[in-house]
């Protein structure tokens, strides 16, 4: 099977600059594939919230169950994209498990578009975290700073807020909710200043692997933002 690590490959590394013109070519070609692939992890994440939205009530209807369940599949696909990172394989792993969140995502959606203003929530919450991607983005470029110190606190972390979802599920407790929602946005806006600044400083070379980090922050912090207005700023008919 053929590796794809390689900038030439897949999506190729036309000269240029990427933020700052000190980076180095093999940066430069990281970071821009790393982006192309994202913007690329769009499409199946529109398809699958689409999809979750038309057939939601397969969630709702055990939505402890489905958590976990999505939970595993979601932690064996970052198994498979980790093995098979160097190959187009690592690339379908990707777009299918960006697929499956962005059906997870579906309930949520449902709920948000609901509310009277609920579009208008929904354009917010993508604004507000193309805001906080573009800031870290800009952070790890033009600093150059190597962040990969906060790896081991920010995992401990997210453990940490995991247990406390889980806990919440069972207690539904709005304040509490709202103290998650709000504890996720800023661990993931670190977590993805962490992965931006090892592209940056080189520790990441893999764009899938790079690719696969930064979606998955950025999910959780669309996700959990969404969450936020809807519980501030909701307006119900």
């Amino acid at each position: 099977m053929e590796p794809i690590r390689s900038n030439e490959q897949v999506f190729g590394t036309a000269p240029g600059h990427v933020g700052s013109g000190a980076l180095a070519p093999e940066v430069q070609g990281v970071l821009r594939n790393t982006y192309m692939l994202l913007a690329l992890t769009m499409v199946p994440t529109v398809a699958g919230a689409y999809f979750g939205m038309a057939t939601a009530s397969i969630i709702t209807g055990s939505p402890i169950l489905s958590f976990f369940i999505m939970l595993g599949a979601v932690i064996g696909l970052q198994f498979g994209i980790a093995h098979y990172r160097n190959s187009v394989v690592g690339i379908g792993l990707l777009l299918l498990m960006t697929g499956l969140l962005g059906w997870f995502l579906g309930p949520l959606l449902n709920a948000a578009l609901s509310l009277k203003n609920g579009m208008q929530l929904v354009g917010y919450a993508a604004v507000g975290t193309g805001a906080v991607f573009m800031g870290m983005a800009t952070v790890a470029v033009t600093t150059k700073r190597d962040f990969s110190f906060m790896g081991k606190f920010l995992f401990v972390g997210m453990i940490v807020l995991l247990a406390a979802m889980i806990a919440n599920m069972f207690f539904q407790i709005p304040a509490l909710s709202l103290a998650i929602s709000s504890a996720v946005i800023l661990l993931f806006s670190l977590f993805l200043l962490h992965d931006l600044s090892r592209i940056v400083t080189g520790g990441e070379t893999n764009y899938v692997m790079a690719t696969t980090g930064v979606y998955m922050s950025l999910f959780n912090i669309f996700a959990n933002l969404l969450q936020l207005l809807m519980a501030l700023t909701g307006e119900k008919d």
